[in-house]
């Protein structure tokens, strides 16, 4: 099984996702614009991933966008935490995926200074990592108590009542609004950037994984979200800088992106340590 780093997948996909096709294209007709599902490549059945050229160029880095795919006919949602073991031990991403036999993770959310607690309202089951319901107007919700509805939402609080929604899913994150109910980009224009993970959903109920190794900011980073052919509905911020990380493993073959640049602590592309991390959003296939 292949184990593609940072870096290498950049060079070895590139030409897998972009060269061939755009070669292909540029014979046939060279100002023709390449079909949206070029940027996607099937892992397996559900599971798709994507790999795009963001409009704007960052500072440094390849400027790539890298997003997961999953179909909930075929995947379903983990939450991970080190406060529900003894040991309250945090890992990677990948540490996390593989310890679990799950096929990807990524940021569950911020987490507060005691390196355990998410920022925001946190629970899964009976176990509740973090009781405070912050100001945040976005819950991802999973693991449905009821059989008639979807078995993941992005919950908006600003015109979706919470309380209703709340009781109606076992797994609740509570995290950072990216786009309004109206599919508005929500973030102030600002010059702070950083490396991103994101979670969200499309307007086909897909779980998208979003990571993004390149400094943006994150209103401009949502904006060009926004253009890419991906059908973004809801979207919510969970990590950046050098903590952010996706990792994928479906068993034939192995990914993993790490976060590197933030403004004011880490302002450079040289990141290849995986950090430990206490809470983690996983993937696994539905048997």
């Amino acid at each position: 099984m292949p184990v593609i780093s940072q870096k290498t997948w950049s060079l070895a996909f590139l030409f897998i996702f972009l060269f061939i096709p755009v070669f292909g294209l540029c014979l046939a007709n060279p100002e023709s614009k390449r079909p949206a599902n070029e940027n996607w490549r099937n892992l397996e059945p559900g599971l798709d991933l994507g790999l795009f050229f963001a409009p704007k160029k960052s500072i440094v880095g390849d400027s790539l966008i890298k997003i997961l795919r999953a179909d909930p006919r075929f995947f379903s949602l983990k939450l991970l935490n080190a406060s529900a073991s003894k040991s309250k031990k945090r890992y990677s991403v990948k540490k996390w995926v593989n310890q679990n036999s799950l096929i990807a993770g990524i940021n569950a959310s911020m987490y507060q200074k005691n390196q355990i607690s998410s920022v925001s309202y946190m629970k899964t089951g009976n176990h509740v990592n973090s009781t405070w319901v912050s100001k945040d107007k976005t819950v991802l919700a999973f693991d449905p108590n009821e059989k008639k509805i979807s078995p993941v939402k992005i919950i908006d609080r600003e015109c979706e009542d919470f309380q209703t929604f709340r009781e109606k899913y076992a797994t609740l994150i509570q995290s950072i609004r990216m786009i309004s109910c109206k599919g508005e980009n929500v973030w102030a224009p600002q010059n702070k950037i950083w490396s991103t993970a994101a979670v969200g959903t499309d307007i086909q109920g897909k779980i998208l994984f979003i990571h993004v190794r390149s400094p943006y900011s994150t209103h401009d980073l949502i904006n060009m979200l926004l253009k890419l052919p991906i059908k973004l509905k809801r979207a919510m911020y969970v990590e950046g800088g050098a903590d952010a990380q996706l990792y994928i493993n479906t068993g034939k073959e192995e990914h993993e992106f790490i976060g590197s640049y933030s403004t004011g602590s880490r302002e450079h592309d040289g990141n290849s340590f995986s950090n430990p991390i206490p809470n983690v959003l996983g993937l696994k296939r539905i048997e």
